[in-house]
């Protein structure tokens, strides 16, 4: 069987190939990508190739496919597992497949990555439950399931004592509480604003903060402030760029100065890492979300506050498949409007260059259409693009959506947009 694929062979050297896969094994499963999410996490792996943790030091030889926020169907199922899975049933992958090295599709494997036509499962996937059905009407929506379901993941980490001086834990942000998502004006922090206001445990405040008012204004304009006071929620954004007392200020926002029940750090920011610290209410939890390129990333942090006022710190670092789960089930119900975050769209042809400059491109989520050539787009931008009949059609789709990407908008684009 012939694939394309986007795969990694060293520091950023990426390369889109079409080659042979191996013939498929009775406990493996052939599969065709049909959409794959662009991840941060990526570009990490492009430019540390062998230094990275995920990424095996042969790739010279034995280059591994990128991609792990993708969505596709099932083609051919191996004997061992016919009676889980059929041919024809979408799905979507939890990464984190449970591999003692710590490596991922998308990373690590050979034949098994988003950024491709067609991939092999292998059985150490659904042997770990990683391989879900998906169910949902769009395929770009199951490639963003994967990314919340890091956010949901984060909130579910997230805990609390049950009573004062008590070593039982609830689990979850605190239903009701004040709640500060720390430089979340990205893709992960408009997910985390989306599952505050409408997840099945909502705080009473959230105060969201940035530093580019061009940015909080696209995400006030998202999560309008009156959609989630709908919901019970006090949405308040703010921009700290010139903030001299940055906790102090933003704890004025909490009943009686109290301050935050919940804090999400969204940028891998010393200072930020600080002040969040300092925001904690007793009991506070403090969760550093970003991932750090840096393996020597520190921040003070006031002990006094940890002993004292028993504050908790958490890291996650994606999501369980408990998470996926859940996140399959916020998006086939339209509980998250994962479209939101889509700000581009583009063919595998242009994976490999747009993965090696995503910090340069910014804005939100890229999804590639791994069956399709086509250079990238802009969403909200597609106006300013040279119209020829694709466009035409395409920009008549997208203003019936508000500019957001839609399943309508990927039909389209899926039957016109040329064969990769």
């Amino acid at each position: 069987m012939v694939t394309k694929a986007v795969r990694l062979y060293g520091e950023m050297d990426v390369r889109l190939e079409e080659f042979q896969l191996p013939e498929m094994k009775e406990d493996e499963i052939l599969a065709e990508v049909v959409t794959d999410s662009l991840c941060m996490s990526s570009y990490k792996a492009v430019t540390q190739a062998q230094r990275h943790k995920k990424v095996p030091e042969d790739i010279e030889e034995n280059p591994v496919i990128l991609g792990h926020e993708f969505c596709g169907r099932i083609l051919q199922v191996g004997e061992k597992w016919k009676d889980q899975y059929q041919p024809g049933d979408k799905f979507v992958i939890q990464p984190n497949i449970g591999d003692k090295r710590g490596y991922a599709p998308g990373y690590s494997f050979r034949w098994m990555g988003g950024d491709a036509t067609k991939i092999i499962f292998s059985n150490q996937v659904m042997e770990n439950g990683s391989l879900l059905k998906y169910q949902g009407d769009t395929f770009f929506e199951g490639s963003l399931v994967e990314p919340l379901s890091c956010v949901v993941g984060a909130f579910n980490a997230q805990y609390h004592m049950k009573e004062m001086y008590s070593h039982e834990h609830v689990m979850g942000i605190r239903e009701g509480g004040a709640m500060a998502l720390l430089g979340a004006t990205g893709p992960m922090g408009f997910l985390a604003i989306d599952f505050a206001i409408h997840g099945p445990k909502k705080p009473s405040v959230l105060v969201v903060t940035g530093r580019t008012q061009s940015k909080i204004d696209m995400a006030e304009k998202l999560y309008p402030v009156k959609e989630a006071a709908q919901n019970g929620v006090k949405l308040v954004y703010v921009n700290t760029r010139n903030m001299e007392d940055t906790a102090k200020t933003l704890c004025q926002y909490t009943e009686d100065q109290a301050g935050f029940d919940d804090v999400m750090i969204f940028a891998p920011d010393r200072e930020m890492v600080s002040y969040g610290a300092d925001m904690l209410k007793y009991d506070g939890c403090l969760n550093f979300f970003s991932g750090p390129a840096d393996t020597a990333f520190s921040a003070d942090v006031n002990f006094y506050d940890i002993h004292y006022n028993s504050t908790h710190f958490v890291g996650t670092s994606g999501g369980n498949t408990a998470d996926m789960k859940q996140s399959i089930e916020l998006i086939e119900n339209k509980t998250v409007n994962a479209a939101k975050i889509v700000t581009h769209v583009l063919g595998l042809d242009q994976a490999a260059e747009t993965t090696k400059h995503l910090p340069e491109i910014g804005g939100g989520k890229k999804i590639v259409y791994t069956h399709h050539k086509y250079p990238v787009i802009e969403v909200d931008k597609i106006g300013e693009i040279s119209e020829n009949n694709f466009i035409k059609g395409l920009k008549t789709i997208l203003a019936k959506h508000g500019y957001l990407w839609s399943g309508e908008a990927e039909r389209y684009f899926m039957n016109n947009a040329p064969d990769i």
